[in-house]
This record gives C-alpha cells, structure tokens and sequence, in this order.
C-alpha cells in the first residue's frame, strides 16, 4: 500500500504538469479567446513568479520536517481549488483573475511535487540506490496514468454531452479527486523525516547536481514543446481530427510501460548510459514526424510509441540520478528539488513562449484554415526544434563522468 499510495500521489499532481500545456492552448484560444502569444508570455511571465518561489518551498519543506502532512494537504487543497476556477472561466474573466488561478496552480504543483521528489529518501523503503530507483518508479508511473487520465478526461467528458468542450465538468472532477488522493495519501507523510545537510552551491557542484540540473531543464524543452504542440499537430498539420486524444493517449501509455523496463536497466548499467540509450530513439521520432504528410496515421502511430518509450526514460531516470547525487553527499533534498522544479516547469514555459508566437505570427489559427506558410512552422515547431534541442541534451549526457552516475 505504500508504493501505491506513492503513485495515487503522483496521478494527481501530474494533471497539474504537462496536462495544462496540453488543454491550456486550446481552451485559451476557443473558450476565453485568448491569443497564443499573448498566452505565452502569460505562462513564461508566471515563472518569474517560481524563480522566488519553488527555491522557497525545498527551503521551507527542509526547515520545517514534522509539516510534511500540512504540506501535503495544502498542495492538494490548491488544485481543489484551482482546477474548477480555471476550467470555469469564461472571456469575462479578467487577465489578472486567470494569472492568480494559474499562480495557484503552478504554485500547489510546486509544493506537491517538491516534497514528493524531495522526500525520495524518507519514502523509499532503503536509501540506497535501489530502493531510491523503486520510489522513482512507483512515482513516475503514477505520474504518466495522471497524465493519461488528465489529458483524456475533457473529452471524454464532452461525449457524454457536457458544456464547454468538457472543460468545466474536467476542473470539478479533478477537485474531487484532489479531495480523495489527499485522504487516502495521508499515511504516507507520517514516516519520520531523514536527517540531511543544508545545501549551498559549492555542495551541489562536488554532488554534480548542478550539472545535472543543466541537463534537466535542456532535456526538458523537447518534450515541452511537443506537448503544447502535439494536437495542433496531429489535427491541423496531420489532418486527423478526432485522433490526438487516442495518439496521445498512445505516446503515454507507451512511456508508462517502458518506466519499469529503463528503471531495470539503470539499475543494472548505470544512470548515464541509460540515457545515452534512450536519448537517440526520441531524436529518431521527432526527425521521422517532420517528414510525414497529410492522413499519415499509422507513421505517426510508430513516432508516438518509439517517443513515449524515449520519454520513460527521461522521466525516472533522471530525477532518480539527482536525488541520488543528493543522498549520497547527505544533502536536503527538497530544497535541491526546489530547483528542480523550477528548472522542468521553466522548461514547459519557454517552450510556450518560443513556440505559441512563433506560429502565430505565420496566421496559424487552431482549428481553421492554416496556409503552407503556417504549417511549415507549426512542423519546425512541433519537429525539427525538439530533435535539435535533443541532440545537446544527449551531448550533455555525454560529458557526465560514468563514475558519478552508477545505479
């Protein structure tokens, strides 16, 4: 019941990550009328607000141990609270109102997730590499259902004949939810806290968690992209309307999967190699989607589950990596996550900053029509970018010393 409990944590925190990137554009655009440039700046905006805050919270979260329960609660509080607010908003809600839901948001994900990755250690049932690989595993798969569940539920919800796309019923489900997970979690944040060092620059550097922190937020931006992105693609530049929900679904349930598998491999090679491995099959399916034309369903079925396999990959081990190099210098692990956090969710940000304007200034227009022009940056976008951006992740990873990143 612990693993699980640990997963059921997870699931809902994840409707609060790549979910929003997935439904926030479309709902932006279609129901509150809401530019995508301007969206973007929003959304990058917003990270000023994580710059202070998510360093703040690992602080606080180290400082204060025995509130780990109250931590916990409170960040699940906040999604009750912000999923109906912002999926019930209409075009009269105000530009400031949506960036307060949207810090609440951004914000109790902060809290949630940084506690969850922070206490690896106190959760896992040893503290050493095998047993922080498990917590890994048990944590990113109920991450990746959340994921699937999140980005599923809108439609779903609007075939049963709900208003607004879904959206609405979507955001007072996922408050429910928030209310559950919270009661049934509760056990789990009552484990006595491990004692850890204070972190500063110098300590994180001689761990090689700065370096890794480099690759995180570098590693992040092509999945970044490719999730703000993804039904655009699939429905405007594929011209598969209908099909984004079940190929993302695909992409999803391929890297819940493979979590198991890459979690094995990483503990049987090492960290480093792992995503030397990984790493080259994302970058074969970003390069393979920028060539696909019109109605090419089954091509795109292929890129879907070679990525999300890639992606499984990048979702355990790497956290697994840091959170290692953590424990092993004896270092506090939540306000190193702290950073952490901010770096993945900078990511998301930059990724909707450098890519909404960027096609919408070509007149793209989700859902209509949409000229070459328009759809040759929509592919540069969705494609070409994240491959380059993939290759100096891998690049990264290359230059991390082998005998720092054993499992």
């Amino acid at each position: 019941m612990h693993h699980a409990r640990i997963s059921l944590y997870a699931m809902m925190l994840a409707a609060a990550g790549i979910p929003l990137y997935i439904h926030l554009p479309r709902f932006a655009s279609v129901n509150l009328g809401i530019g995508l440039g301007a969206l973007g700046t929003i959304l990058l905006l917003i990270r000023l607000v994580d710059l202070v805050q998510d360093p703040l919270i690992g602080w606080s979260i180290d400082r204060w141990p025995a509130a780990q329960l109250g931590f916990a609660l409170t960040a699940a509080a906040g999604l009750a609270v912000g999923f109906p607010l912002l999926f019930t908003s209409t075009p009269d809600t105000g530009a400031i109102t949506l960036i307060l839901i949207l810090v609440l948001l951004f914000s109790a994900y902060s809290l949630g997730s940084i506690l969850l990755y922070g206490r690896s250690a106190t959760l896992a049932s040893s503290s050493d590499k095998k047993g922080l690989l498990n917590v890994a595993g048990f944590r990113e798969g109920g991450m990746l259902i959340g994921v699937i569940l999140a980005t599923m539920a809108p439609a779903a919800l609007a075939s049963l004949g709900t208003a607004r796309d879904g959206y609405p019923a979507f955001g007072v489900l996922m408050a429910a939810a928030c209310i559950v997970v919270a009661a049934m979690t509760v056990p789990m944040w009552r484990r006595p806290v491990k004692d850890s060092a204070p972190i500063s620059l110098g300590a994180l550097r001689q761990a090689g968690a700065m370096q890794l922190l480099g690759i995180a937020l570098a590693n992040s931006l092509p999945v970044a992209i490719t999730a703000t992105l993804f039904v655009f693609f699939v429905e405007d530049r594929l011209q598969l309307p209908g099909y984004a929900g079940p190929l993302l679904l695909l992409f999803f349930i391929s890297a819940g999967a493979s979590v198991p598998v890459w979690t094995r491999v990483a503990q049987r090679l090492s960290g480093r190699r792992t995503l030397l491995i990984a790493m080259p099959l994302a970058i074969v399916g970003f390069s393979w989607a920028a060539v696909l034309s019109q109605g090419d369903l089954w091509p795109f079925v292929i890129v879907c589950i070679v990525s999300g396999i890639a992606t499984g990959a990048d979702l355990v081990v790497l956290p697994a990596m840091f959170s290692i190099a953590l424990t092993e210098q004896g270092l506090n692990a939540s306000a190193a996550f702290g950073f952490w956090s901010f770096a993945g969710k900078l990511g998301l940000a930059l990724a909707a900053f450098l890519v909404l304007p960027f096609i919408d200034q070509a007149g793209f227009v989700p859902g209509g029509e949409n000229d070459a022009a328009a759809l040759t940056r929509l592919t540069l976008s969705y494609a070409i970018l994240p491959c380059v951006l993939k290759v100096i992740a891998f690049a990264m990873v290359w230059t991390l010393p082998e005998k720092e990143t054993h499992q």
